[in-house]
């Protein structure tokens, strides 16, 4: 295939063979899933491209609440996501004596947002949405190359000599993501892209994160309680913040988080586009390793401790990095997750505006016209990035909250005093903002929210399939039935 970038079609719909736009997604994560889930059960063609050959179990623990609660619900695996994980109420800031500072409580939450929060280990969570895709849809072990795009269409070239023909292609692979320097490439050769963008991505942490084997309640007593047990421990005079959540399957997932300056961002920039893996992890290991953890009996636990109950294949060192971009799509090729916007983990929301992400893009381009062009598909990108931006803006500045939070300098203290001082009513006006944005796909059952403060406004729930696309799903449904008829009359 040929990409030309000045071709444009002006073509009559009505004496064309109907076709929905394909869609190409690059990047096999939370938010590529979840986008492949949405499009499959919309009947828009759609393949996923991955560059590991294989699935790690890799990650921590993840928070999801009222926000995806619908989504959830509309696709089908809410109860399962509610099995796999565990009830959250509060958490629970310490210090190094093991000692509750304070607590942000969740209560009641379920009441004001319509569903409570839990959390789940992330292999999980990335287990139960990768069930979702048909297997055939997933590529893996293929890293991308090259993309091209024009008015006829988009063309990937991967490492292994294959190519992929689409309409649509999606960047959802990662902070560091192949489709975006693509992008970026020819945005800057073309003198369209922001000063600002172009800029090297910065980060200020570097985490550690892991999940112990099963525990029993004698090695760690929380894991026998009904709720998650989410414990934060501030370092006393040391630039570190670590947590921990207990979790369904009687494991305990654990984050360490170095806070850099100057002088040790210099020092981890090695790291910066290294891979989640053992190499680059055990190093921190050794140093955080004293660390005091709670365990809720009387053993006084370390992070050691839980380092030495995790599988070594299972641990894995980062750098995180926080940057919100200004320029998502372009042409056929828009971004979508980590790859336009990437959060800081303190702030625990990453997952989830991915999957936002997804949803929006999702009810866009269900709501193209068959055999779109350029322009069409360029204006639904545009509606996309419109009705996310201030959402991501507005988590990317919860995120910087909750990272000054854990600091050592005076402002971090003075945020922590505020949080420990905040009564109730207050924390809860932060919540309403925050959760009111509860988005729903447009073509899929609506989930009635009982929530009592009402979701936010959400453009993309009026976007509807064109009518011939209706017809089109309506006749193949009819087709497929017609031809299973066809084989068991044969077999008989």
């Amino acid at each position: 295939m040929e990409i030309n970038p000045a071709v444009t079609f002006k073509h009559d719909r009505s004496v064309m063979y109907a076709k929905r736009p394909k869609v190409l997604i690059v990047g096999a994560g939370l938010g590529g899933l979840t986008l492949g889930m949405l499009l499959h059960k919309a009947d828009i063609p759609f393949e996923i491209y991955e560059r590991a050959p294989e699935v790690k179990p890799l990650g921590s623990a993840m928070y999801f609440n009222g926000t995806t609660a619908n989504l959830f619900r509309q696709c089908g695996i809410y109860d399962e996501f509610v099995s796999l994980g565990k009830f959250v109420s509060s958490i629970n800031v310490c210090n190094e004596q093991r000692e509750v500072q304070y607590k942000i409580d969740f209560q009641g939450y379920d009441k004001l947002f319509g569903a409570n929060g839990f959390i789940i280990s992330r292999p999980n969570m990335y287990g139960l949405l990768f069930r979702q895709v048909p297997k055939e849809r997933i590529h893996l072990g293929k890293k991308v190359l090259s993309m091209t795009q024009g008015g006829n269409g988009v063309l990937l070239r991967c490492s292994d000599g294959t190519e992929a023909e689409g309409d649509i292609l999606v960047g959802a692979d990662g902070a560091y993501s192949a489709v975006r320097q693509g992008l970026y490439a020819e945005l800057k050769k073309a003198k369209k892209l922001p000063t600002f963008d172009s800029l090297p991505l910065p980060f200020s942490t570097v985490c550690l994160v892991g999940q112990t084997r099963v525990l029993t309640p004698e090695e760690f007593p929380d894991v026998a309680l009904e709720e998650c047990q989410f414990r934060n421990v501030v370092g006393d005079n040391r630039p570190y913040a670590w947590s921990t959540f207990t979790t369904k399957a009687n494991t305990v997932c654990w984050i360490c988080i170095l806070y850099l300056d100057d002088e040790s961002s210099k020092e981890n920039d090695s790291f910066r586009n290294s891979e989640w893996g053992t190499e680059a992890a055990m190093a921190m290991a050794d140093k955080v390793r004293d660390f005091p953890v709670v365990s809720g009996g009387d053993r006084q636990l370390t992070l050691g401790d839980l380092i030495d109950w995790t599988p070594k294949e299972f641990i894995s060192k980062a750098m995180q990095e926080e940057k919100v971009f200004k320029t998502w799509y372009d042409c056929r090729t828009v971004l979508l997750g980590d790859a336009c916007h990437k959060f800081n983990p303190a702030g625990g929301v990453g997952a989830a505006a991915a999957m936002h992400d997804a949803l929006v893009l999702a009810n866009l381009i269900n709501g193209l016209p068959l055999h779109p062009i350029a322009s069409e598909i360029e204006e639904a990108f545009s509606a996309y990035q419109k009705e996310r931006y201030h959402w991501v803006k507005d988590a990317y500045e919860a995120s910087k909250i909750f990272r000054a939070m854990a600091g050592q300098k005076t402002m971090a203290k003075v945020v922590r005093f505020c949080v420990k001082n905040m009564p109730q009513w207050m924390f809860q006006q932060g919540q309403r903002r925050t959760s009111s944005n509860r988005p729903q796909c447009a073509y899929l059952e609506y989930i009635e929210d009982h929530g009592s403060v009402k979701p936010a406004h959400q453009p993309s729930l009026s976007v509807k399939a064109p009518e011939d696309a209706k017809k089109h799903a309506n006749n193949k449904s009819e087709i497929e039935k017609e031809s299973g008829l066809v084989a068991v009359a044969a077999v008989i």
